[in-house]
């Protein structure tokens, strides 16, 4: 060699370099999100169609949930995920769940807004999802006024804890479930409200939307941070 192009050394790193830039870019947003926190993003979705990225399935009895992207100027992005369905059945738990990820630790923030329901306003995040009949869930109900947490195991919903607040119907507030082994803490608009230990569920699991019976819930911004 004359010394003045570059070395095979050099060259490999140069190669190396390029290659793991050009795999971080081809990467799907699920495998990147498993290293921090996701933002789904609901702004790119389109209006009146179910959202992308997510499987349905119902808990209980009654018929599934109606899951689309409805437009709302008062949302973050203008557009949030709604269960339409009216279905009065009272043990009716429509599941809208994520697919890209899994977890078992992890920190799920929501914004929700209650819209209407005779028999329930309620909105919720499920996690450790194992299926549509076994996982954790907390919810809040505009129409009852309180937080729950419980474990549902076989179909079986369970109260672990809770706290009475009121939860305003036709306003968005948030929610947050933190699952660190067997330790859960669960936060209403900013603020912590309890604690609860259970070890039912300790696998990775999905993350899912939740709602009960003829509840017409929208939900925005909704974070998932994974946690160590």
């Amino acid at each position: 060699m004359d010394g003045n192009g570059p070395s095979i050394f050099q060259s490999k790193l140069v190669f190396a370099a390029a290659f793991a830039a050009y795999a971080i870019a081809c990467a799907t947003p699920a495998v990147l999100a498993q290293k921090g926190m996701t933002m789904i993003a609901i702004e790119k979705m389109d209006a009146g169609k179910p959202p992308a990225e997510f499987d349905f399935a119902r808990t209980g009895q009654g018929g599934q949930g109606q899951w689309i992207v409805a437009s709302d100027p008062t949302a973050t992005g203008g557009k949030a995920i709604e269960q339409s369905s009216t279905d009065r059945t009272d043990y009716r738990f429509p599941l809208a769940i994520y697919k890209p990820l899994s977890a078992a630790n992890a920190e799920i923030i929501v914004r929700f807004k209650p819209v209407a329901g005779k028999v329930d306003q309620a909105g919720g995040i499920a996690m450790r999802l194992i299926d549509s009949n076994n996982y954790y869930v907390v919810r809040a109900n505009a129409l009852e006024d309180n937080v729950r947490f419980y474990r549902v195991v076989k179909g079986k919903r369970e109260q672990l804890e809770g706290a009475n607040l009121k939860v305003s119907p036709d306003q968005w507030h948030t929610l947050g479930l933190k699952a660190e082994g067997e330790r859960f803490t669960v936060t209403f608009n900013g603020k912590q409200l309890f604690t609860a230990t259970d070890r039912t569920f300790g696998d990775a699991g999905k993350v899912a939307l939740w709602t009960k019976s003829d509840s017409v819930t929208r939900f925005d911004r909704i974070e998932i941070t994974l946690l160590q």
